[in-house]
């Protein structure tokens, strides 16, 4: 039995790749059990004790998908209180904006189009197709997020998008020319679902395009904290471009993107679309998963060692900066800092509080190490000694805005890939 096989205590675990279904028994790494990220708690219910779910991700020995199995069904995670609103960060608007501006010329869209876009949250995205005159439509499964994308003028059905969504759509309002999805083909238990609807929804000519963090980067920068309940999935280009194959859908194109700590942008046609012929990129990135490791097991068992490092490395920090007696306070609240902390037994011990300007999560505190959400007005009225920036994918858009630290000496952490303390 291999060393990392999951079921080396003796406990018996009967798992498929949500992908090709063959057995799941390797482990990537284990980040012990946490509670749901954006189930923040409410101090109506700060007495009550929180469920914890596992956090044991898998690598298939077949299609090499790192997988986190469902724990939790997907109506308990995308409920109607959901706390991630995209709007709220500048740097995201742009980014969708630019993707906006990109998309219309390359592929002609306009007035007559179609535009749907899966897991549309607020409207952020949508916004700027509909002020460009080209008709959207958002799918949304997250009630309070789709509210507020409605209030913003953008259509939105509540649903989870898949087969069955995908054939109603198709039924009342024909083929899409175009269908997107950022941060979302990571967020489904059904990956086959998921890109089956986007195959029956899509039309003759049209073009899907996706966004995720690349498992590359996760792996080269040690991203743990990205790992969470919500995530089932962490994506190379060559696994997905298998998962798409399956289903009779080609990608004809991909990009890097600097978000999210190294992503990439897929762009998939019918396999039978010869409009659009396959650009370098393709091969390109798969030479380079290739080089890295994507197809050898050892590249991903160094993941788990490198990950107790990092642990050990933010622990000595914050233990030191206590015992010198400086404070320390966190900027963020999004679902990737909840698995740090939880992984590293963070508690107010260390970080007296956290900011962060959306008002969903003020007054609330954080899922497990249950440290109190603020306003940020409150770094400028306690002037903490460091400021531990747990949106560090963020990190230059919160470095300026919180610049004013400077004025008493205080400095930004980044907590990973390296702890960095800067001025």
């Amino acid at each position: 039995m291999h060393s990392k096989d999951a079921n080396m205590t003796g406990a018996r675990i009967d798992l498929k790749c949500r992908a090709c279904d063959a057995p799941l028994h390797h482990t990537f790494v284990d980040l012990g059990t946490a509670p749901l990220c954006q189930r923040h708690v409410t101090p109506a219910r700060f007495s009550h004790a929180e469920p914890t779910y596992p956090q044991h991700v898998f690598v298939c020995t077949k299609c090499f998908l790192v997988q986190l199995p469902q724990y939790v069904a997907r109506e308990e995670i995308f409920d109607g209180e959901y706390a991630y609103f995209s709007s709220f960060s500048d740097t995201w608007l742009k980014h969708a904006e630019r993707y906006v501006e990109m998309m219309i010329p390359r592929f002609g869209l306009g007035a007559r189009s179609s535009v749907v876009e899966i897991a549309s949250n607020d409207g952020y995205l949508l916004q700027y197709f509909r002020q460009r005159g080209v008709p959207c439509l958002g799918v949304e499964p997250t009630a309070n997020t789709a509210a507020a994308a409605v209030a913003r003028g953008i259509p939105t059905v509540v649903k989870f998008f898949g087969q069955a969504t995908a054939a109603e759509l198709l039924r009342e309002r024909g083929p899409a020319d175009l269908i997107l999805g950022n941060n979302v083909l990571a967020h489904v238990p059904d990956i086959n679902d998921l890109v089956g609807g986007m195959k029956t929804l899509l039309g003759e000519r049209g073009v899907i395009t996706m966004e995720f963090p690349v498992l590359s980067k996760l792996i080269e920068n040690n991203y743990f904290d990205t790992i969470y309940h919500e995530h089932f999935s962490y994506l190379s280009f060559t696994t997905v471009r298998g998962i798409f194959a399956r289903h009779g859908l080609t990608l004809f194109d991909v990009e890097d993107l600097a978000t999210h700590g190294g992503s990439i942008r897929i762009f998939a046609r019918h396999e039978a679309d010869a409009t659009k012929p396959e650009t370098p990129n393709v091969q390109r990135v798969l030479e380079r998963e290739k080089a890295a490791g994507h197809f050898d097991l050892a590249y991903y068992d160094r993941f788990f060692e490198r990950v107790k490092e990092s642990k050990r490395k933010i622990l000595e920090f914050l233990i030191k900066a206590r015992r010198d007696g400086r404070t320390v306070v966190a900027y963020g609240a999004p679902g990737k800092g909840n698995t740090l902390l939880n992984y590293c037994g963070i508690r107010t011990d260390f970080i007296d509080y956290t900011v962060d300007r959306s008002p969903h999560k003020q007054g609330n505190f954080l899922p497990g190490s249950r440290i109190p959400i603020l306003h940020p007005d409150e770094i400028l009225r306690t002037r903490p000694d460091y400021l531990f920036v747990l949106i560090w994918n963020l990190k230059d858009e919160v470095m300026n805005s919180m610049r004013h630290i400077r004025e008493w000496g205080g400095k930004f952490v980044i907590p990973l890939p390296e702890v960095q303390v800067l001025d």
